[in-house]
């Protein structure tokens, strides 16, 4: 089982002849580095990333809830171990 996390892609570094099509995405803030070599994607698309690979592009509004849904978890489980 895996957790794909949704992230916007705010920077794309095109492949060359060592490395593949990489990007970087905002994460809900956190700023991670993903290749994005076989996905079709450009700048400001959401995409789904699960171990620093772009497993599919997706829509801004199922993203954004995704991300909303993250977020509520996280403060739901700070104040229950504080």
């Amino acid at each position: 089982m895996c957790l794909a996390i949704p992230g916007k892609i705010i920077r794309i570094t095109e492949a060359d002849e060592k490395n593949p099509r990489m990007a970087t995405v905002d994460f809900g803030g956190i700023i991670r580095t993903i290749c994005i070599e076989w996905v079709d994607t450009q700048n400001g698309d959401y995409i789904l990333a699960h171990a620093g690979v772009a497993l599919t592009v997706v829509n801004r509004d199922d993203a954004e809830a995704a991300l909303d849904d993250f977020r509520k978890l996280s403060t739901f489980n700070t104040r229950h171990h504080e």
